[in-house]
């Protein structure tokens, strides 16, 4: 490929995009990234408010994943969405991405099996479709990494009450500034536990068939597109991605169904991780293709993209934004590295990418002005 040749493929990641209300300046999108930095309260810490905007030239910022109630934690030093205090804080981070000129949307979350009794009020288990412990970790200050809990099945009277959680929560984030919300369908959490056959073990109107199984998705879907409109609502899913004990014997024909059923609700897009999230993107057959042509929205995709591998898909018309993870925390202004065909910031060794209280590897990394 020659460099004319290169230009205008590159070009082609940075063109402008409607999405719903909002125009998004370029493609690219920045992945929702657990960076375990929240303040006491469960609060956006302050320096969050520079990390965002440090990053608000990137088409779309999805904020990390953000509790939708007290008991969908299941990570140390998350932030929540429930509390006026929260809304406050999430405000002053909108507030400054929005200045910038950046557009910014927030991850709903709730992490159902993925946690422990440490994060639960009064140490109660954590809730899940079936009562059935995942093969996973989750870390606890003072304990370091330990097993996760085993949960107690919700039961069916329940379940309202939970997909209630998520359209308060999304009608919070309305009030906090947000542009709109991303729910977190994906990684072995409540709603992607419910899905699945390995997960879901019911034997009421949420479980067994594959139609019972998408029931509570959907249902968390309608509640939030008719509290805050279906230009604002989102949602991510992984289907063959096995991270946190996440398993189903027959993915291709249960999301067929769920984007089927989607594309009946509008959702503004839906944001699709492709292989096994942070690895390999071919470990288990699966037709992207075939889903994507059931949806009639914004399609996003993810997982290890480089900047050649998303001009292809943008050009080619395979998908229409492109989300970023580890190199939107190491290159704050990645669009114009990629558009000026400069390197991108190695991570810094002696601070990690998740974890941590200080601006160190947070708010540091350079950016070329």
């Amino acid at each position: 490929m020659n460099a004319k040749t290169d230009s205008f493929l590159t070009d082609a990641l940075f063109q402008p995009l409607q999405l719903g209300r909002i125009q998004l300046a370029n493609r690219m999108a920045m992945a929702p990234l657990t960076r375990n930095r929240a303040a006491d309260g469960n609060l956006p810490a302050d320096m969050a408010t520079d990390y965002y905007s440090q990053r608000a030239s990137v088409g779309l910022i999805i904020a990390e994943a953000t509790q939708v109630s007290e008991t969908a934690q299941g990570y140390n030093a998350t932030p929540g969405v429930h509390t006026p205090e929260q809304i406050a804080g999430w405000k002053k981070v909108t507030d400054a991405v929005h200045a910038k000129g950046g557009r910014i949307f927030l991850q709903l979350w709730h992490t159902g099996r993925i946690s422990h009794t440490h994060f639960q009020p009064g140490n109660q288990s954590p809730v899940a479709p079936s009562a059935l412990v995942a093969k996973a970790k989750t870390f606890i200050v003072g304990q370091g990494h330990v097993e996760t809990s085993v949960p107690r099945a919700l039961a069916t009277e329940e379940i309202a009450g939970v997909v209630n959680d998520f359209r308060t929560a999304a009608a919070n984030a309305i009030e906090a500034g947000f542009d709109g919300v991303e729910i977190h369908g994906a990684h072995g959490y409540l709603v992607d536990a419910f899905l699945r056959d390995g997960s879901n073990h019911r034997t009421d109107p949420y479980g067994g068939s594959i139609e019972n199984r998408a029931r509570f998705l959907l249902e968390v879907m309608a509640a939030v597109v008719a509290e805050i409109g279906a230009d604002r609502t989102a949602i991510r899913l992984s289907p063959v991605s096995p991270v946190n004990d996440s398993s189903e014997s027959n993915p291709q024909p249960l999301f067929e169904h769920v984007v089927r059923e989607l594309e009946k609700l509008h959702p503004v897009y839906i944001h699709v991780v492709e292989g096994y999230t942070g690895g390999p993107r071919d470990n288990a057959p699966f037709d992207y293709e075939a889903v994507r042509r059931l949806y009639s929205g914004v399609w996003m995709v993810n997982n290890g993209y480089t900047k050649e591998m998303a001009v292809e898909a943008i050009a080619s018309g395979r998908a229409d934004l492109v989300s970023f993870g580890r190199p939107m925390i190491t290159t704050p202004d990645l669009p114009r590295r990629f558009k000026e065909n400069k390197p991108l910031n190695e991570p810094f060794a002696d601070a990690p990418l998740y974890g941590g209280r200080g601006p160190h590897g947070y708010v540091d990394y350079p950016s070329l002005a």
